[in-house]
């Protein structure tokens, strides 16, 4: 895909893997949007890719608040009229692990469907129009390997063991699932959808409970999803990958 002049906008990316997403889009020469639900916070990360001389521009975007998504699409088809990328990167994780599958309250898993279902879904209808106006758009959702569900019920699965976040998990195997529904849906309209992986990152997500805080740096985090926004009319849509794997659902 010739990134010159297009158009990507990231959610959750005053930070971690979705600052570097809007890093490695930027470099790539595409026009990013850096969304965060704190417009002060995502105009200051903004502007220090800004002033490396990159074509980053902030926005705010809170995906649990309606409002905040349609005066978001609203702003993008003001200032550019379409969007070529999306890339659903705003997550969260709240489970408590001591509480296993069975323990975590209502309000935990409402929490977190709100934001990583939801809120996805919430934000890639909204923004659909303008992605429709793109000759080539491409939409990514970040998931986890933990939303394998046959990855969990496999004894040698390095995931086998990690239960005891089930509402983020389930939220990001209901992602998956989604992906594959509008995937379907696109599949005539030139629109590819995928969702991915990003390895174990050292983020501020990971860090509970494991002194190593996961094995990536995160600029690898961000490879897979930079690697499916930018792919060529050819490559694939409805899949579930990390970086060039296929994953098992």
């Amino acid at each position: 895909m010739n990134s010159t002049s297009r158009i990507a906008l990231v959610t959750g990316a005053t930070r971690g893997i979705g600052l570097e997403t809007v890093r490695q889009l930027a470099e790539a020469g595409v026009h990013t949007l850096l969304a965060g639900r704190n417009r002060d916070r995502a105009v200051e990360a903004a502007l220090e890719l800004q002033a490396e001389g990159l074509p980053v521009e902030a926005i705010a975007l809170d995906v649990t608040d309606a409002a905040s998504i349609a005066e978001a699409a609203r702003t993008i088809e003001a200032r550019h009229g379409r969007l070529d990328i999306l890339v659903n990167n705003a997550g969260i994780l709240v489970d408590d692990p001591a509480k296993g599958a069975a323990g975590q309250s209502l309000e935990t898993w409402r929490t977190t469907f709100e934001t990583n279902v939801f809120g996805l879904i919430a934000t890639t209808q909204a923004l659909l129009p303008l992605l429709r106006k793109s000759a080539s758009a491409r939409i990514v959702n970040v998931s986890s390997l933990l939303g394998s569900i046959s990855q969990h019920q496999n004894p040698a699965s390095m995931i086998y063991d990690m239960k005891g976040i089930p509402a983020y998990n389930v939220s990001k195997s209901a992602v998956n699932a989604w992906t594959v529904h509008l995937a379907h849906v696109l599949k005539d309209a030139g629109i590819k959808v995928n969702t991915i992986h990003p390895g174990y990152v050292r983020t501020d997500m990971n860090k509970a409970g494991d002194e190593q805080n996961g094995e990536l740096e995160v600029a690898d985090g961000a490879r897979t999803s930079v690697r499916l926004a930018l792919i060529d009319d050819d490559g694939p849509t409805g899949g579930y990958f990390y970086l060039d794997e296929a994953l098992p659902w």
